[in-house]
C-alpha cells in the first residue's frame, strides 16, 4: 500500500505537500510538480530540477569567435 494524505487548499489554490510524501519522492525546493486530469481523475508528477546536471561536460568548440551561430551539425549560419 502506498502513501497517503490530506491536505487543504488555501484561498491562493496553494497546497503543502506532506513532508512524509516529500521524503518518499525525494522532493526539494525548486522542483515542480506537473498535474494532470484524465477522465476525473488527478495525477501528480514530480518533475525534479537539479542545478548542475551539465557540470561534468566539457564545453566543445564550434570554431569562430564565440559569437557565430551554429546548427545542430556544427555548420556556420
Amino acid at each position: 500500500m502506498g502513501t497517503s494524505d490530506e491536505t487543504t487548499v488555501s484561498e491562493r489554490g496553494g497546497v503543502t505537500i506532506p513532508s512524509e510524501i516529500r521524503e518518499a519522492l525525494s522532493i526539494e525546493a525548486g522542483d515542480k510538480i506537473r498535474w494532470t486530469v484524465e477522465e476525473g481523475d488527478v495525477m501528480v508528477e514530480v518533475v525534479h530540477q537539479r542545478e548542475g546536471v551539465f557540470d561534468d561536460f566539457e564545453p566543445m568548440s564550434m570554431g569562430g569567435d564565440g559569437g557565430t551561430a551554429h546548427n545542430t551539425s556544427g555548420e556556420e549560419r
